[in-house]
């Protein structure tokens, strides 16, 4: 959780920075600032939550949990 939350102040530097430079209004940036780190942090936890779940599925069959073994207990 630390890292996201440095990630997120990190990111709310950089957006506030480029709109300001952009706009010169520190309204806007402010505006901008609070809004684009959080949606990218959301959007940054799924995006590793589908990550590991596809390199799950790309992993060798021996290291893949089974569940074979229950049909072979009767």
């Amino acid at each position: 959780m630390l890292k996201t939350v440095t990630f997120t102040l990190m990111h709310f530097c950089i957006a506030f920075g480029v709109t300001y430079a952009l706009t010169g209004s520190i309204a806007a940036s402010g505006l901008v600032a609070a809004i684009e780190p959080l949606c990218n942090s959301v959007g940054f936890y799924y995006h590793e939550k589908i990550w590991k779940r596809i390199e799950g599925r790309s992993a060798p069959a021996e290291v893949r949990p089974t569940h074979a073994w229950l049909h072979h207990q009767a």
